[in-house]
């Protein structure tokens, strides 16, 4: 339990995705960030018996919207409740399915009852968005910052995703991160293959490792970990930029050489 009136619920999806189910236990309403597909979602929805008001929607990709209409119709047929209001973002509009309120970054809105931040998230896709909500320490992050990781650069450049990660930098380090893949074996084994000698990331290689095998999941994670072990959230750090050779480089440029060698690896 987030606090005395609030759940996340990471609910796994498809091979290696994640939705997330806010639950308002004061309003006896949820919020769905994501919806990969529609079993999982509507099985945890159906379990807690509760009333889904809005969804949220990153970013265009598939594999975070393809079950919306299914997710919809068996909310109104099996359940008797009235469709979601679907929230994404406006610069995205053209590609997502059709949007009740579109946002644009520096908003707030309210989901389930609970104040939420529109971030610009661009990097991995233009128009990718991040939602914050203060009150229950959260960041639904998507495919921007991952545990351990950050998202390909399918369209936008190294530039906007490093100032994507400087922003999610600036929250409280208690935020927790709800990111949108189980990626982070793989980003824990690149990590490691940089060089650096970094103990938090050895200590956090061990735990994930034995998380993994005993299929436990990694996501969410908190951001203060993230910050001390996340190689693209720490592009700026001496000893990084040193294990790779490029003391003293702009940030941005480190970023964009561990992107292109995480591309490769």
């Amino acid at each position: 339990m987030i606090n005395s009136k609030v759940d996340v619920h990471t609910l796994p999806c498809m091979s290696d995705n994640y939705a997330y189910l806010i639950h308002n236990h004061s309003s006896g309403t949820a919020a769905v960030v994501d919806i990969p597909e529609v079993g999982p979602i509507f099985a945890k929805i159906s379990e807690l018996g509760v009333i889904v008001t809005e969804v949220f929607l990153t970013h265009h990709h598939g594999d975070h919207i393809d079950g919306l209409d299914d997710l919809q119709m068996s909310l109104t047929t099996q359940l008797g409740q009235a469709p979601c209001r679907v929230i994404g973002a406006k610069a995205d509009a053209h590609r997502l399915p059709p949007l009740d309120y579109a946002v644009t970054p520096g908003q707030t809105i309210r989901l389930c009852e609970i104040d939420g931040q529109i971030l610009d998230a661009s990097g991995h896709t233009l128009g990718h968005v991040a939602l914050h909500m203060p009150e229950i320490k959260a960041v639904f992050t998507a495919d921007s910052l991952m545990a351990m990781g950050c998202g390909r650069l399918f369209e936008g450049t190294a530039a906007q995703m490093w100032q994507t990660l400087l922003q999610f930098r600036c929250l409280p380090n208690d935020t927790i991160v709800y990111s949108g893949h189980e990626y982070t074996a793989s980003n824990m084994a690149f990590t490691l293959s940089l060089g650096e000698a970094n103990p938090a990331v050895a200590s956090r290689a061990a735990q994930i490792t034995k998380d993994r095998a005993a299929g436990r999941a990694t996501v969410p994670s908190l951001l203060e970990l993230e910050l001390q072990t996340n190689p693209f959230l720490r592009a700026d750090d001496p000893t990084l930029q040193s294990a790779l050779g490029m003391s003293g480089a702009a940030a941005s440029d480190v970023f964009a050489a561990i992107r292109n060698r995480k591309d490769k690896f």
